[in-house]
């Protein structure tokens, strides 16, 4: 199966996991409100950072030396004992810390009657389970299968979440329903996977340990880059205000769907063909994913500067407050993104020393700008905080990958994202002014979904007329013989 086909399919199944939890994010917010939501992302945000201090970077380590497809099984076992030595700390820290844990997340005792602290602990060690498979199945190059396992997880959680809501259990519903699809997800991924387990020796730990000590850095700057600021909102704001942030990031986090898929799939690829003194090779990956990295969020940034309020309207009334929030994040993801492929590139390189000093850099700059602007401009500048310092990020990133590989930035495709992402934009306002004048206008839900699905139907086929590259790698990549036009 071709890159393409995989990124492509490994971008469906997180498209479909997205819907899954677009749908239940709508319930929620529309059953429970803002400050129920906010207490549930505030306890899984907890649980996220507790587990990266759970896995150390080691995680991320078993991909990259099982794709390297020596000693796989020593690896498994090691990255096991790894984790499990690792989740048992960070729970002791959990209950130490539990007096403070009580404090940070108000509103949980009018909901809950069993101690935050013993559900976290729960969360933090299922988290810690399903996300190993999906590791794994990444290091043998099964990347379309570890990407089926998030949506997998979205659809079964989001039912038990959904079912159990509308009947009253409100936030125990919703972590019973997470519970269940994250047991489930561990299952079916263990299934799946190849690698049995061996004896490792202290060579394995050591490896493993050898290559997580740069890239654990990677992991705090992704969840300072997805969490920090929910934590220091929690401090700051009220849950509320948390809830109408966790919305605004859910919708702008799906527009990176297709840029993750592609470095995702292009990991391991990168790692396995880098050691095969294919450097060449290495360089037509790197440029193939920045050509594609923007193609949803260029004219998702678009869209949502556009139809900001419109969109957070959907959720109910009280969430409109995130309107800027909202397009801020999808610029901050839109820069991400593109930040996201080059140090991809460096960590398939086996550099992490150099993502290292990236992510420091990064850690430190938008922990402090968030600390510096939450407590004045609160979400807004939560959301400012995130732009600054991924754009510094971005530079960084260019480079130290441009001292490795010699590479052309594809700005002739990405400048024709751009003009379609334009022409797009006046289209929708043209729409909506036009729609607004309807019936369809009753429903800001018919509403908006028309409108989105129009404008992207109109940029999509504009782009197909302006690059023959894009038609090429469309053409290139269907499963049957379909040209739009030569």
């Amino acid at each position: 199966m071709q890159i393409g086909q995989i990124s492509f399919l490994v971008f469906l199944s997180k498209l479909l996991g997205a819907a899954l939890g677009f749908v239940a994010t709508f319930v929620f917010a529309r059953v429970v409100g803002a400050e129920v939501l906010g207490i549930f992302t505030l306890i899984l945000t907890v649980v996220s950072w507790l587990t990266m201090a759970g896995e150390l970077g080691i995680s991320g380590a078993t991909t990259k030396r099982i794709s390297e497809a020596e000693e796989q099984g020593a690896y498994f076992t090691a990255t096991v004992i790894w984790i499990a030595i690792l989740g048992s700390i960070a729970s002791i820290a959990v209950i130490i810390a539990g007096p403070i844990l009580e404090d940070y997340i108000t509103g949980y005792d009018a909901y809950m009657a069993l101690s935050v602290v013993w559900v976290i602990i729960a969360l933090l060690f299922i988290r810690l389970a399903y996300k190993f498979p999906k590791r794994v199945l990444k290091g043998e190059r099964k990347v379309h299968l570890a990407a089926f396992l998030n949506p997998l997880k979205e659809a079964i959680q989001g039912i038990i979440q959904i079912s159990l809501v509308l009947a009253g259990f409100s936030l125990l519903g919703m972590l019973i329903g997470w519970a269940i699809g994250g047991i489930f997800v561990l299952l079916v991924g263990l299934y799946f996977v190849s690698t049995k387990p061996a004896r490792p020796t202290l060579y394995h730990f050591k490896s493993l340990f050898d290559y997580a000590k740069y890239s654990w850095v990677g992991k705090l700057k992704s969840r300072i880059f997805n969490d920090i600021d929910i934590l220091i909102l929690g401090v700051f704001t009220s849950s509320a205000a948390v809830g109408i942030y966790a919305v605004a990031w859910s919708l702008s986090k799906f527009l990176e769907l297709f840029s993750s898929s592609i470095s995702s799939t292009l990991f391991p690829e990168i790692s396995f063909t880098s050691t095969q003194d294919s450097i060449e090779a290495v360089t037509g990956m790197v440029e193939d994913s920045i050509t594609y990295t923007g193609l949803m969020v260029i004219p998702g940034l678009v869209g949502g500067f556009i139809l900001a309020e419109e969109l957070m309207l959907v959720y109910g009334p009280e969430f409109t407050e995130g309107a800027t929030v909202l397009w801020l994040l999808i610029l901050a993801i839109l820069i991400y993104s593109f930040q996201k492929q080059f140090v991809n590139a460096l960590n398939g390189l086996d550099r992490p020393d150099l993502s290292f000093r990236i992510n420091v850099v990064f850690a430190a700059l938008n922990a402090g700008l968030n600390l510096a602007l939450i407590p004045t401009y609160g979400i807004n500048g939560a959301a400012a905080a995130s732009v600054l310092s991924v754009t510094v990020a971005l530079f960084l990133s260019y480079y130290y990958l441009a001292k490795l590989l010699t590479f052309s930035l594809p700005t002739g495709e990405v400048l024709k994202q751009c003009i379609a992402a334009g022409a797009m934009g006046l289209v929708v306002l043209g729409l909506r002014e036009l729609l607004t004048q309807t019936p369809i206008a009753d429903s800001i839900l018919l509403l908006v979904g028309a409108l989105v699905l129009l404008g992207a139907a109109f940029y999509f086929v504009l782009l197909l007329v302006l690059s023959q590259t894009f038609r090429e790698t469309v053409h290139r990549n269907l499963p049957a013989d379909i040209r739009f036009m030569d």
